[in-house]
């Protein structure tokens, strides 16, 4: 465990960063520092590992005081990681990665053998060892320090604001990468960042600062979506938070209706059947993977003419994801209705925007999801 004890920075202008912060950071979890710029969250990281010396306070690491070890030794048992990746334009991937290992006295052919085993980890072609961070995009970039932060097996990884140069969708792939590594290596992991969802679906805590490094709160994300300590928080948290807090309650319970779906090349009968009470019906392929929409008296039994369907949105995976996810599927639906597949992409029911606000009416009621929020991470 990391542990922030009444830490103050306080430069030679008077300028305080940080005042008095304490924080105990878990063992084995992603701890996630955000707050508005000027709040100190990356000084409090570059605390840690003394990139930044601290004022007054402690930091200490499993009990021992950072102080009381020599820097270079303090630093290269932590992995770090920085926006932009911050790689050696003139060596190559895998020698990149195997930075670390080397210094720590590692010969370059066990140094290069770890560094293929994380290429692979992080989800990095081996084609790519041989080449230059230039020849790379900035997603693959950002892998590659990953994996030279993890060359060493460091117990303790410091990640500031890694993801924020990429684009959204590299971004997205990134997180979930991240937290998949995490799930199989479990490292304590201290990760500065400016957004808000990248926090609550990173953090199994997260840490809100205000400006002039003072801490705010301190909390699960659920706990922190659904109980802002002050208006400081509640501001910083934005207008949206209840649909973020959607995030922690699982649409496995959904009440899905499997009679308004078709194959393709359904019967009159069954046609007949699937379209009682229902506005639309969704047709699928022999594989039973959505097509699309239709209004039931559009429907031509044996042979469904496909081109006339009406787009059926992003499916949800009702036993995996949230009932932000549903919720989110349904608005974007032409037809209000959501449809759900299993892990194969199958269509296994469908649900509509009103039954999924009157789940989530329930959802709040009985307090779902927020026991346990502090050892799970937010659903897709």
């Amino acid at each position: 465990m990391i542990r922030i004890d009444s830490v103050t920075k306080r430069y030679p202008d008077g300028t305080v960063a940080v005042d008095r912060l304490s924080l105990d950071i878990p063992d084995r979890a992603i701890t996630v520092l955000v707050g508005p710029s000027g709040c100190g969250k990356t000084t409090t990281l570059r605390m840690i590992n003394r990139m930044v010396e601290l004022s007054e306070g402690t930091i200490s690491i499993d009990g021992k005081d950072t102080r009381q070890e020599p820097v270079n030794t303090l630093r290269r048992s932590m992995g770090y990681v920085i926006q932009n990746a911050g790689l050696f334009q003139h060596r190559t991937i895998i020698d990149n990665i195997a930075t670390v290992p080397r210094l720590l006295g590692w010969s370059k052919d066990k140094a290069r053998a770890r560094a293929r085993e994380l290429m692979e980890r992080v989800g990095l072609d081996a084609s790519l060892a041989k080449r230059y961070p230039y020849q790379l995009s900035g997603g693959q970039q950002q892998r590659v320090g990953v994996a030279r932060a993890l060359a060493s097996d460091p117990p303790v990884l410091l990640m500031d604001e890694p993801f924020s140069a990429v684009d959204p969708v590299v971004r997205k792939g990134l997180q979930d990468e991240l937290l998949r590594i995490q799930g199989e290596l479990g490292k304590t992991i201290v990760f500065v960042t400016h957004d808000i969802d990248e926090a609550v679906k990173l953090g199994t805590m997260v840490a809100v600062l205000r400006t002039g490094g003072k801490l705010a709160q301190f909390a699960p994300p659920a706990e922190l979506l659904s109980d802002p300590a002050d208006a400081f928080v509640e501001d910083f948290l934005g207008a949206d938070r209840g649909i973020r807090r959607l995030s922690f309650f699982s649409a496995a319970g959904l009440d899905l209706l499997t009679a308004p779906i078709v194959a393709v090349d359904a019967t009159a009968e069954q046609i007949a059947r699937a379209t009682t009470g229902t506005p639309y019906v969704l047709v699928t392929g022999l594989d039973g993977k959505p097509l699309g929409w239709s209004p039931p008296e559009e429907l031509t039994a044996g042979s469904v003419d496909t081109a006339r369907l009406l787009p059926y949105g992003r499916p949800f995976v009702a036993g995996e994801d949230s009932l932000r996810a549903a919720l989110d599927c349904a608005v974007l639906s032409p037809t209000g209705w959501a449809v759900a597949v299993d892990g194969e992409g199958r269509a296994t029911g469908v649900i509509s925007q009103t039954a999924i606000g009157e789940a989530i009416r329930g959802a709040h009621e009985a307090g779902a999801g927020a026991s346990g929020a502090s050892e799970s991470k937010a659903l897709r």
